[in-house]
């Protein structure tokens, strides 16, 4: 529970201060860029190896309450589920973010494109689906 607790809280703290640091105007160089990477990386690490490995138990409720430890297996299937999905949605917002930029230019000059730049938006967007896609197949064989 603590590794959770440590991924989670180094994700929210890094975004609040993100937000902080953007609307003060922030302009800091890429030596502070790469060591507060480099230090959530470490962390986020960290949080995920203690929770992978704590030895944590879910139980039922119910009549038959049953504790059921998860084996290393299964965690790494989980992990192996979320960084599927996780890497497929940044792919995929690149793409969307770089295909809808060229195609509001494109649009901007000829608006009867419009149909085209949406059908490459769409194909951008389905980087995503083929993640999630993923993610639910490794999840069904745990």
């Amino acid at each position: 529970m603590f590794g959770l607790m440590l991924s989670c809280g180094t994700v929210v703290t890094l975004m609040i201060a993100g937000y902080i640091l953007q609307r003060r105007g922030f302009r800091g160089g890429r030596k502070i860029y790469a060591t507060v990477l480099g230090l959530s990386t470490l962390l986020v690490f960290t949080g995920a190896v203690l929770a992978l490995f704590s030895g944590t138990s879910f139980a039922a409720e119910g009549a038959a309450a049953v504790a059921k430890e998860v084996s290393v297996g299964a965690g790494l299937g989980f992990i192996a589920a979320a960084c599927a999905t996780g890497i497929a949605c940044l792919g995929a917002g690149l793409a969307v973010a770089n295909v809808g930029a060229a195609a509001l230019g494109l649009v901007g000059e000829k608006p009867e494109m419009l149909g085209t730049t949406l059908i490459y938006l769409g194909l951008a967007e389905g980087i995503a689906i083929y993640g999630v896609i993923i993610s639910l197949l490794i999840i069904q064989r745990l």
